[in-house]
């Protein structure tokens, strides 16, 4: 297979490398070992040495060993970006369990949707998100529910005004005591002989069951073993260049839970033996570019959107921004003007790539420093092959033709969860048929055409609007529903809903979305409800979402 864009990678980047075969919690132990003095998290002015951070692991895989946890068990992760994120991480690897990451803006349908597919046993998450936990608990198989606090980590006085600002919220919740829920500050000051279990982990076993959707709805799991993340994080590693081992800070304001900010800022940091700032509400622009200034940051992978509020924020000029030397900007296209205006305002770089959650996700990137094109995801990163390919026979499109883009490399999932079919239907001879439309240049960069059919891409969160339409038709009032993805110039596309109510029946567009607002995360939830008597439709009845799109098109055009 030809592979142009070999010739175009920076000099410093290998064109193949040796993948080792580690695990996560070899990668992770070596750094305790090697640089247990040196800080692994920045947290509001709080630091955890790699050495601290090692201690809490052992003490809650010990934890987590007590409560029956065993190897190849699922144990779902429902944090934002904070310390206890990090540690249970390496705690649920530590006893050989599989991690699910669960996204905390979840609410109760999808939550309990997301442990049955994984058959999690226990969850870890903030005692505020409890309520949301003991809705579904009984429709589930979970056994044991471990509660932690935002502001355990945070440094004074932080931490004592952390639940008055709760309370004035509405975030303040307090669990009672009751069986099979547990309490992360009793766990961490139980003294019981600090033993860890001895189990054997090889790189391919099952490390994250990263759960992720498709263009017919229906939610995924994408199955990555040890071996699939450690590659990938070695495979960003030689095309980072310049980055340097022990001396990089990475904020980290990408949530864990995404496979984006799991591989880019935790595994990353831990690679390099760094620092990663956490910062768990990344919406909050002010306090990310405090972040930036006061903790110096180097690497900042993000979204769009997140470049897009930095770049309009007021007083943005007031912000010392100058540590950063590189950013791989990812998730959804990123505009060329919105690259170009954070070069500005940072002096560092700002490059477009390209993943998916099933290739543990990074694939292709522009180079930081080389030829870089504007437009382009770049070319597939060291040991990844690609191609356009035709997406019925498969075969390769010539030079400049759209086709359906494919990869293949160490990084590729093993398949979705306990869904033999559905991985069939994209995996093949080890290449992965992503569904996305691109094309691919003379000199080997590939261009994103379109995403994956139906998918609405709205700050970096994949959104399926079969879901929301699900949602929609459970409303009494409402006949028929279509849902599109329509431009945003922040979120770069948001949630548009086409409503037919039943006869006689009448529902204002605030209705639409409270009852929403119900059933689905906030980000998920249509901005925008337009009512019609009725939608396109082909010959067999099927509803046409493209032509909702282009006669909405018309519409903005004609505006």
């Amino acid at each position: 297979m030809k592979k142009p864009w070999l010739k175009f990678y920076e000099q410093e980047v290998p064109k193949t490398i040796d993948i080792p075969d580690l695990t996560l919690l070899d990668v992770f132990r070596d750094a305790v070992e090697t640089h247990p003095n040196g800080v692994a998290i920045r947290y509001f002015g709080k630091t955890l040495t790699y050495g601290q951070v090692g201690s809490l692991v052992s003490q809650f895989a010990v934890a987590l060993h007590r409560l029956g946890i065993s190897p190849g068990d699922r144990v779902a992760l429902m944090l934002p970006n904070i310390p206890q994120y990090v540690v249970f991480h390496f705690a649920i690897l530590q006893v050989g369990a599989v991690i699910v990451p669960t996204n905390p803006l979840y609410v109760g349908r999808e939550v309990k949707y997301q442990l049955n597919n994984s058959g999690a046993k226990a969850i870890v998450t903030l005692d505020r998100f409890f309520p949301t936990i003991k809705d579904v608990w009984a429709e589930t198989g979970l056994e044991n529910v471990i509660l932690t606090k935002a502001q355990h980590y945070l440094p004074l006085p932080l931490k004592w005004l952390y639940p008055l600002k709760a309370r004035k919220a509405g975030a303040f919740v307090k669990v009672a005591r009751q069986p099979r829920v547990h309490f992360y500050e009793e766990l961490e000051s139980e003294q019981f002989p600090i033993d860890p279990p001895d189990h054997e982990i090889k790189s391919s076993d099952v490390a994250i069951l990263l759960y992720t959707g498709g263009t017919t709805g229906v939610s995924k799991g994408a199955v990555l073993t040890h071996r699939n993340l450690v590659s990938n994080v070695v495979q960003i590693k030689s095309w980072y260049v310049g980055v340097e081992e022990k001396k990089e800070i990475i904020l980290s304001a990408l949530p864990f839970f995404h496979s984006y900010g799991l591989t880019t800022c935790l595994h990353k940091a831990v690679f390099l033996k760094s620092q990663m700032v956490l910062v768990p509400n990344p919406r909050d622009i002010k306090t990310l570019l405090k972040a930036i200034e006061k903790e110096k940051a180097t690497l900042f992978p993000g979204v769009p959107t997140l470049f897009v509020a930095i770049n309009n924020f007021p007083g943005v000029e007031k912000y010392d921004l100058s540590s950063i030397k590189g950013c791989i900007s990812g998730g959804a296209a990123l505009p060329v003007q919105v690259a170009r205006q954070f070069e500005r305002i940072s002096g560092g770089k700002l490059v477009e790539g390209y993943g998916l959650s099933e290739t543990s996700p990074v694939t292709h990137a522009n180079p930081l420093h080389g030829g870089r094109k504007e437009g382009s995801v770049g070319m597939p990163l060291p040991n990844t092959d690609a191609a356009v390919v035709d997406p019925t026979s498969k075969k390769p499109v010539a030079v400049g033709e759209v086709g359906e883009m494919a990869v293949k490399g160490p990084q590729v999932m093993q398949g979705y969860w306990q869904m033999d079919e559905e991985t069939k239907l994209v995996l093949h001879e080890g290449w992965l048929y992503t569904g996305d439309v691109a094309r691919m240049d003379e000199d080997g960069y590939f261009y994103i055409v379109d995403r994956k059919k139906d998918m609405i891409i709205a700050g970096g969160f994949n959104i399926y609007p079969r879901e929301i339409e699900e949602v929609l038709f459970e409303c009494p009032q409402i006949l028929e529903a279509a849902v599109i993805g329509v431009p945003d110039e922040y979120r770069g596309e948001t949630v548009k809903a086409f409503v037919v109510l039943k006869e006689g029946e009448h529902l204002t567009e605030e209705e639409v979305t409270s009852y929403c607002r119900a059933r689905l995360a906030a980000f998920k939830v249509p901005r925008q409800v337009e009512f019609r008597e009725s939608l396109p439709k082909s010959n067999i009845g099927k509803v046409l979402r493209r032509v909702l799109k282009e006669e909405d098109a018309r519409v903005v055009d004609t505006a």
